[in-house]
């Protein structure tokens, strides 16, 4: 019998190795970067073209590489970080495991330049699918340069199934903003397509933050600080009013390593418990110092799940913390008023008796229900001769239910003279031949304007209302790519932008009846809606648009309705052709059934 069994060979483990660790241009972007942080380096430049499909770039100027050391770098499980097995509890670098060149030398070709101070010149070396294409010694500065163009050449179903250029350069920029968030004392900068979209100087860690997100966020930071003997926790967390239902800029970073952690996460909403509505969240920057013994990054190739030791602990630390910053900000400060020239305000002394106390005069033989025996009104007499010649108008009947058939589910509602009531600002109660048929008004609302706002792409016919004092709304580079990709959609819907550079846009103009609205906050929910839909232009990206903006347009829970409006809400929704369900596929009309009301008595 032959053996079956054989070991792979390196190229193809590595092309293996490689489907966890690269699996976008971001990846490439991540590994590299992290590598020159761990390098020491004070400057790295990120340029790309073709959002990473051509061409990606990372030059820095940390030690370098010797040749010896170029050459092997990119062998599996060759690293700098780990010499062993003790050393992974004991991890102060980004990359440990060796895979990260290996991995990107396997699906792409690849160029390295470096050079260690020490040396007068320095390696230049080339690989393609893990083979080595040439070695010679070349001139230039000290750092490493890495070239990695044609990313999966040799791997079309992986190349074939990668997102549009606006998808995966956007994922670049996410990759870049957990990056240069958590090393301010690093300089970078990120050109796309020979357009600088990031030029950030070495700063504190507010102001990188500032940098990034826009000069706006920097009056909505509550700074968060506390050290223990578990951890040392610092950062920021946004103020109440910051919350936002998607798209709040949210992040943690241990030992200066991006995490996902939906335990801590947890722990911070619960610090804005009964401070923010529900189902919105609010943006935080949180920051980690914990002995490296008490965590284990080792658990998935993007290193973005982390154990910690004292999980629990850690969660009241930080719960904590939260709600003193949250606290301190809200405590109300003195009122300070200004007393010069006005009179002084008495104040009560116990020592003084002196002091007149006014006194409520109760009289006990008051009773509000008998009829008073002082002076009557008088009557008026012969009132009827002031109403003559007045014709009552009778109330109007609803174009809805006259000789009108509706059908709700597999139901056909029929009324002639409806009349509608509303429940606690939320529903709206009329009563139908078969029972009562109760809608909910905001869900309503949200399907009439969502047909309304499906219908104007492409067609050019919404009404634009120009405003007078334009308000400036700023996107960071991540949502900018997105805006600029779905600018035209958003301005078949009546909104009027104009570019100001910088990721900032001035409202000129808005959709007419949406006066009140914090447009700012509008267009920024709806560019997160188009960015987390991500399949570019089409019917979903349209759906995405139209339900954002109608969710933020409707009639909100609680508003109190008169009669004609209620009727106004009815009509246009029994005149679409969907009216029982809103554009999210939850219900919009319930009837309770007349037996069913019968029943309950």
């Amino acid at each position: 019998m032959t053996d079956i069994i054989q070991v792979l060979p390196d190229s193809v483990a590595n092309q293996i190795a490689a489907g966890e660790v690269i699996q976008r241009p971001a990846s490439v972007i991540k590994e590299l970067v992290e590598n020159a942080v761990d390098a020491g380096a004070s400057h790295i430049d990120v340029i790309v073209v073709d959002a990473g499909r051509t061409s990606i770039q990372v030059i820095d100027d940390g030690k370098g590489m010797s040749e010896t050391d170029a050459r092997l770098s990119f062998e599996r499980h060759a690293t700098s970080k780990i010499r062993k097995a003790d050393d992974l509890f004991a991890l102060h670098t980004m990359g440990f495991r060796g895979e990260a060149l290996a991995s990107i030398a396997a699906v792409a070709q690849v160029e390295l330049k470096t050079r260690m101070a020490e040396d007068e010149v320095g390696t230049s070396l080339t690989i393609s699918g893990s083979k080595v294409m040439g070695q010679e010694p070349i001139a230039c500065p000290v750092g490493s340069n890495f070239s990695v163009e044609n990313l999966f050449f040799n791997v079309p179903a992986r190349r074939k199934f990668l997102k549009s250029n606006a998808t995966e350069l956007n994922n670049i920029l996410i990759a870049f903003e957990r990056i240069v968030l958590v090393n301010p004392h690093i300089g970078f900068t990120l050109h796309s397509n020979h357009t600088e979209l990031f030029n950030l100087r070495p700063c504190s860690l507010r102001q990188r933050i500032v940098d990034v997100f826009g000069k706006k966020i920097n009056q909505d930071l509550l700074p968060v600080e506390v050290d223990t003997t578990v951890c040392r926790l610092y950062g920021f967390v946004g103020k109440p009013e910051t919350a936002r239902k998607k798209g709040a800029h949210q992040y943690f970073f241990v030992n200066g390593r991006y995490m996902r952690h939906p335990y801590f996460h947890k722990a911070v909403q619960n610090a804005f418990e009964r401070l923010v509505p529900t189902g919105e969240q609010v943006p935080y920057f949180i920051y980690f110092d914990v002995d490296a013994q008490d965590i284990d990054v080792n658990i998935h190739p993007t290193k973005t799940e982390i154990k910690f030791e004292n999980e629990q602990t850690i969660w009241q630390i930080l719960t904590a913390a939260v709600k003193e910053a949250v606290g301190k900000f809200n405590d109300v400060p003195s009122i300070d008023f200004d007393l010069v020239g006005k009179p002084d305000i008495p104040v009560y002394d116990e020592s003084k008796h002196d002091v007149d106390v006014p006194r409520i005069h109760v009289d006990p033989q008051y009773n509000p229900f008998k009829q008073a025996t002082g002076k009557q009104h008088a009557t008026v007499q012969h009132w009827e001769q002031l109403y003559e010649g007045v014709v009552q108008k009778q109330p109007e009947q609803s174009s809805l239910f006259d000789e009108t058939s509706v059908e709700v589910g597999n139901e056909v509602v029929t009324d002639k003279s409806p009349t509608h009531y509303q429940y606690k600002g939320c529903y709206i109660m009329t009563a139908v031949k078969s029972g009562l048929m109760i809608i909910d008004q905001h869900r309503a609302h949200v399907r009439i304007l969502y047909n309304s706002y499906m219908q104007m792409f492409g067609n050019h016919c919404a009404t634009s209302q120009k405003v007078l004092f334009p308000e400036v709304v700023q996107f960071p580079p991540s949502e900018g790519v997105v805006l600029d990709k779905v600018i035209s959609q958003i301005e078949d819907l009546g909104f009027d932008l104009t570019n100001l550079g910088t990721g900032s846009y001035a409202i000129n103009g808005v959709p007419a009846g949406l006066d009140g609205m914090n447009m700012v906050n509008l267009l920024q929910s709806m560019v997160t809606a188009a960015v987390e839909q991500g399949k570019g232009i089409g019917e979903e990206l349209h759906h995405a648009l139209a339900l954002c903006l109608a969710r933020h347009a409707a009639i909100p829970k609680g508003q109190v309705l008169n009669n004609d409006e209620m009727e106004n809400i009815v009509n246009q929704l029994f005149a679409c052709s969907d009216a029982n369900y809103s554009p999210d596929g939850k219900p919009v009309i319930n009837i309770v059934k007349q037996e069913d009301i019968e029943k309950m008595f």
